[in-house]
């Protein structure tokens, strides 16, 4: 008895299998690493376009538009109760918050024998400082002269030191917590405090807001990416302690 033949695939049937399994593997791909394609995107991407702009402004000397007219307000609002309050957040900032501050993160993670979240944050916080110790050297921007500053600087500006180290710290501090209950408060902390050094420095005269802009962009980048290849695809913080 003759079989009947196959009919020919129905092209139509097999590209909505096709869809739909495409569609399946994109869904279980976002449950699976969602959030580290947004860090991606958001953390890294963006910020090194931003960057990109603001240093392709700069290496071709170009005035920003909203460098001036920023400092002038500034200087408009200056008064002696805001003097004390930037030149403290502009300390707390740097060498009297920010470095003890990473120092200890690292020392404590360490001795809890977190080594994966230590080497992360020394990477990522050391990394940035030397990353911010070279870039200025490259593009070598003066700092700003409209006026005489309370808290004068003899390094080259861009990008801000201040802004990029306390972003960097920030960034560290929001990516460990951001898988705990800590999640939101350090998150709404870092962002403040980040915010108000950087003011503070645009407020007492010796950075463009150019600078701090590069400076958030280059930290958040530095480390977004140093995060991605300590922990990879299948790692987080806090998953497991490592011994040695």
């Amino acid at each position: 008895m003759a079989q009947t033949p196959t009919p020919p695939d129905d092209p139509v049937v097999e590209a909505g299998a096709a869809l739909r399994h495409g569609t399946r593997f994109g869904i279980g791909l976002l449950r699976r690493h969602g959030w580290r394609l947004a860090l991606v995107f958001i953390g890294l991407l963006l910020p090194m376009w931003g960057f990109g702009e603001l240093a392709d402004e700069i290496h071709e000397q170009e005035a920003i538009a909203f460098d001036e007219p920023l400092l002038y307000f500034a200087r408009s609002i200056a008064g002696t109760w805001l003097d004390q309050a930037f030149l403290l957040v502009t300390r707390v900032g740097f060498a009297h918050g920010v470095i003890p501050l990473d120092i200890l993160l690292i020392v404590v993670l360490a001795l809890r024998r977190y080594f994966r979240e230590a080497a992360f944050a020394a990477f990522s916080l050391g990394g940035s400082g030397l990353l911010n110790i070279a870039t200025k050297q490259l593009f070598a921007r003066e700092r700003p002269t409209l006026w005489d500053s309370i808290a004068p600087e003899v390094t080259y500006s861009f990008p801000s030191g201040h802004a990029m180290g306390s972003a960097t710290l920030a960034c560290v501090l929001i990516l460990l917590a951001w898988r705990s209950r800590w999640r939101w408060p350090v998150t709404i902390a870092m962002i403040a405090f980040t915010l108000a050094v950087g003011l503070s420095r645009v407020y007492l005269g010796v950075h463009y807001p150019s600078d701090i802009l590069a400076g958030w962009t280059a930290a958040s980048a530095w480390t977004a990416a140093v995060f991605l290849v300590v922990f990879r695809l299948n790692r987080r913080p806090w998953q497991r302690r490592e011994t040695a």
